[in-house]
């Protein structure tokens, strides 16, 4: 399970900027397609947490759709998952958003 890291990661990247603060709220956007399961980083967020001054922060969790473009009739489309296939039936696509991982605000006390 890669989201046990990837939550490590953004919780010692927010400790790093906390300097003496403590967290209260740690906001992500986590794209459907970036092949980051949601509810495993909510499973390990309190657990990695722990001991550290986000401990007992809120969780927020954005998670915007996919979006893709086909190279093969220029459409641009909604992307719900990494099986991508345009609408014409071309599979020369590719993802143009949705699979990003950010943290895009943390509320300190």
């Amino acid at each position: 399970m890669h989201e046990l890291a990837i939550t490590q990661a953004v919780v010692d990247a927010v400790v790093g900027q906390l300097g003496d603060a403590r967290a209260t709220a740690v906001h992500l956007r986590i794209g459907r397609v970036s092949g980051v399961e949601t509810d495993a980083v909510r499973f390990c967020f309190d657990l990695v947490a722990a001991g550290t001054p986000v401990a007992g922060a809120r969780l927020e969790i954005e998670e915007p759709t996919g979006t893709g473009t086909c190279d093969a009739c220029g459409a641009e489309f909604a992307v719900e998952d990494l099986l991508l296939g345009c609408p014409c039936g071309s599979l020369d696509v590719h993802v143009t958003g949705g699979d990003e991982l950010l943290v895009t605000a943390v509320e300190v006390a």
